[in-house]
């Protein structure tokens, strides 16, 4: 089968197309046949000098093939979407215990775009964040697809959002899926604004999608009890000062989100709750991912140009 190899590094990432075998499930694991699969800035953007090529795409949408020893309650044919190794390639390999049933009003493309920026928002807004509805929630960098997934699932969640962005363009598009208020700005100059817009109170959750530049001002723009959600580093600055004196006073609590030291059961247990609790407004028609641009299958350096230009409004995603 043909599937793409990346080689990351600190300026950019390198591909490779190559021919290789076709993958066979193992126990507990679910072969299929990638019809689409979506870019993500944390496998292309950035890396070790040296590091070895790796088979690239973190997720896809696809049919099922072939089942692995244990797998139940599917059969081939079936539509799946997932966390997968390689999918960015004809075929590749899901845990079943991460699959999730495409719902029947996402196409291809929007059921690749939506596994894990959407499971990471799930962790975030809902999981580690305890956004309720009436509350407020800031997202710095709100265009990008993790952004852009934040807004909308916490305006299913019913909380009011606050989204950062140095493009009116790009704000404008966004009023259209229901941000409150769209800043522009790329730096840490916002929590003034954020005050004013909720009458001195501060916000109750903040996404920090930008990194260590916006990470002050994140913490003055919180409100008592507030939650600060560490998930990006798009200005690669990975260091700040941090505000004891607010940290203490408020009685505020600062998290990461990352994946990369979880267990498999850990991320399935984020799984299931995303399937419970954000899956229902999907197949209900109130929540559907924004994709910005599809590439074909060939054109995969292309996109991850594109990406590299910061120039996209949600996802990216490669139809094979």
């Amino acid at each position: 089968m043909k599937a793409y190899w990346i080689t990351p590094g600190p300026s950019g990432s390198g591909v490779e197309l190559r021919e290789t075998a076709t993958p066979e499930p193992k126990p507990g694991e679910i072969l299929v046949r990638v019809r689409a699969s979506s870019l993500n800035r944390g496998e292309l953007l950035g890396g070790k000098p040296g590091a070895a090529a790796r088979p690239g795409g973190g997720e896809c949408a696809g049919e099922v093939v072939k089942l692995g020893d244990g797998v139940a309650g599917l059969s081939p044919g079936d539509r799946l979407m997932g966390r997968c190794g390689g999918g960015f390639a004809e075929y590749a390999l899901m845990d079943a215990r991460e699959a999730m049933r495409v719902p029947a009003s996402l196409s291809w493309e929007e059921a690749a775009a939506m596994p894990l920026v959407f499971l990471v928002v799930y962790d975030m807004l809902v999981a580690r964040g305890r956004l309720a509805a009436g509350q407020w929630l800031l997202v710095t960098g709100v265009s990008s697809g993790v952004g852009v997934a934040s807004l909308q699932t916490g305006k299913v969640l019913g909380a009011r959002v606050i989204g950062t962005s140095g493009s009116a363009e790009k704000l404008a598009r966004l009023e259209k899926l229901g941000l409150d208020v769209g800043l522009r700005t790329r730096a840490g100059d916002f929590a003034e604004a954020v005050l004013k817009a909720t009458d001195a109170s501060g916000v109750n959750l903040v996404v920090n999608n930008v990194g260590g530049s916006v990470f002050a001002e994140c913490i003055r723009a919180l409100a008592f009890e507030g939650r600060l959600a560490i998930v990006g580093h798009l200005d690669r600055v990975m260091s700040a000062p941090l505000d004891l004196e607010a940290l203490h006073a408020k009685r505020l609590t600062v998290f990461g989100v990352s994946n990369r030291l979880r267990n498999a059961g850990q991320r399935a247990e984020t799984v299931r709750g995303f399937v419970r609790d954000i899956l229902p407004h999907v197949e209900a028609g109130r929540l559907r991912p924004l994709v910005d641009r599809v590439f074909g299958f060939d054109d995969l350096p292309a996109a991850i140009t594109f990406m590299e230009s910061d120039a996209q409004v949600g996802k990216l995603v490669v139809r094979a």
